[in-house]
């Protein structure tokens, strides 16, 4: 296994080839969980994630004659970039074997730094058996994302980095994937802190990690936003320091995880992907565990499309009253349209879309449905805006 001064080491050998990222209070955070709360922003890495701080120190490792066979690895897409930067930084030949589902800007992003992208299997344990079998045949060394030493302790630099710059914390959650960040960081946070609470984050559907704590058999899947660690096995490495250090598994439901998107970049002005944000989703979802203690989360990755970014906070908008989606039954007759506006705007309501249909009324011939999207300031003005309505017109909220 590894200590503390492996961890050391490893912050030692990747200075300057990857970011110290800022370790900054959020009140706004605080207020809505009821504790004092400061994030990691490893979002801020140039890859967008944390997973620089193990590629990095893993690669910096090969000897000779592994850099000049070259490497591949197996990722959903923050190993992946971060193994095709740091390789690229080497002169080191990258093979990436990415699953089908992978988001396009991580692929996309993980070709722009020089790697060869391989696109196959439906779940990360077939990209891995891929990957293997690729480094057999070439004979490639194999870049493990999480079930490594080497890659354990760069990961631990998280840690390290956060009770460095905010020493009394009471507690961290930190996200889990396969293990190997969480394993890196209770190795390096339980050695410089004894006594620090460190909590483990998983998606609800993929609570592999849970699941083995509490000895039961394995059992996930399903789509998640949590794509980066929707993970079926979890590293043996890892899992032997977590079982023996973990003071327990947060387990998140697929909404708080969008929920802490929203609140991330409304509150925090920060950008995260659902694995980066899972951290977050768990103290969300888990409030009364931590009220009044210091608790820091690390955001672990940034790289989300913007497709499903915009998608997730326009239906944290809907979950919060402040964006309404109103069907109305009116008559069809002249001057409706321009009173039901009247009345939305009066009540100080933003029209944003609006739907009429005169032909497939489902009431009457002289009668017309009418959809309307309004924008409110929160859920009682949203009400206020109803209630107006209701005073001349039938209306049903979608």
């Amino acid at each position: 296994m590894i200590g503390l001064a492996d961890i050391e080491q490893a912050a030692e050998r990747i200075a300057g080839q990857v970011l110290r990222t800022p370790m900054l209070p959020c009140p706004a955070i605080s207020n809505i969980t009821g504790a004092d709360v400061v994030l990691k922003l490893d979002n801020l890495q140039v890859t967008g994630a944390f997973k620089e701080r193990g590629a990095a120190n893993r690669l910096a490792l090969l000897s000779a004659d592994e850099r000049a066979r070259g490497v591949v690895a197996m990722s959903a897409g923050n190993h992946a970039q971060a193994v095709a930067r740091h390789a690229s930084l080497l002169g080191i030949a990258a093979t990436i074997v990415m699953p089908k589902f992978t988001p396009s800007t991580k692929v996309t992003r993980t070709a722009a730094w020089g790697a060869n992208v391989v696109m196959v299997g439906e779940t990360l344990a077939e990209s891995a058996a891929h990957a293997h079998q690729l480094a057999a045949e070439r004979s490639l060394v194999f870049i493990h994302p999480y079930d490594d030493l080497a890659i354990i302790a760069g990961q631990g630099t998280l840690a390290l980095e956060m009770l460095q710059d905010a020493p009394d914390l009471d507690a961290l959650i930190i996200p889990v994937g396969g293990g190997g960040l969480v394993a890196g960081c209770l190795v390096a946070a339980t050695a410089m802190r004894p006594g620090i609470a460190v909590h483990g984050a998983e998606v609800e559907t993929y609570a592999a990690m849970a699941q083995r704590l509490a000895g039961r058999s394995v059992s996930v899947g399903g789509p998640t936003i949590a794509e980066g660690i929707a993970v079926r096995d979890i590293g043996a490495i890892p899992f032997e320091i977590v079982r023996r250090r973990i003071a327990g598994i947060l387990v998140a439901p697929e909404r708080a995880i969008e929920e802490a998107i929203g609140v991330l970049v409304e509150a925090a002005k920060t950008v995260a992907e659902g694995a980066g944000a899972v951290g977050l989703a768990a103290l969300l979802a888990h409030p009364d565990r931590f009220r009044g203690k210091k608790v820091g989360i690390a955001i672990t990755g940034g790289n989300i499309d913007a497709r499903i970014l915009s998608n997730v906070l326009l239906r944290d908008l809907l979950r919060d009253g402040r964006l309404l989606r109103l069907h109305l039954q009116i008559p069809d007759r002249p001057g409706v349209l321009a009173d039901i506006a009247g009345k939305i705007g009066g009540s100080g309501g933003n029209i944003i879309e609006v739907s009429h249909q005169r032909l497939f009324a489902s009431s009457s011939v002289q009668a017309a449905e009418l959809e309307v999207m309004v924008e409110a300031r929160d859920k009682l003005h949203a009400n206020a805006i109803v209630a107006a309505l209701e005073q001349s017109y039938i209306v049903r909220q979608v």
